[in-house]
């Protein structure tokens, strides 16, 4: 299992501690979302970030994974209350010598699917839960 995938599995589990431990101490990351960017450096402050955001049940669907060398990418949905898609993300981090994450960049966007979820298992995007 690549270290993104790691990471995301544990953020959605809520277990938040556990995923900033699988950063650098001196992680430098940015979130890219449609209210402006978000940067900041340390796992303190990713880890304020990350209990910052209202408790919705979010889950990141990795629709696709990529690793070369030292870096790791992912595309996917964003789900909240179940499996409502609030947008998409296209994901990239470095990881250090040791295996954690030191840099980290990613971008959300409520509309754009660089690969749409499609098909009788992808979730509906009604805020009621209704299917398309």
């Amino acid at each position: 299992m690549l270290r993104i995938e790691s990471y995301y599995a544990t953020l959605d589990s809520g277990e938040l501690e556990q995923a900033t431990d699988m950063l650098a101490e001196n992680v430098s990351f940015v979130m890219i979302v449609p209210t402006g960017a978000r940067a900041g450096t340390g796992r303190a402050a990713m880890l304020d970030y990350l209990t910052g955001r209202p408790p919705v049940g979010r889950q990141h669907r990795l629709l696709r994974r990529a690793q070369d060398g030292d870096v790791q990418f992912a595309q996917g949905a964003v789900t909240e209350h179940g499996d409502v898609v609030t947008g998409y993300f296209v994901a990239a981090m470095h990881l250090d010598e040791n295996g954690l994450i030191d840099r980290y960049q990613v971008s959300f966007d409520p509309d754009h699917a660089l690969v749409p979820w499609a098909g009788s298992d992808a979730p509906s995007t009604d805020p009621t839960g209704a299917r398309r």
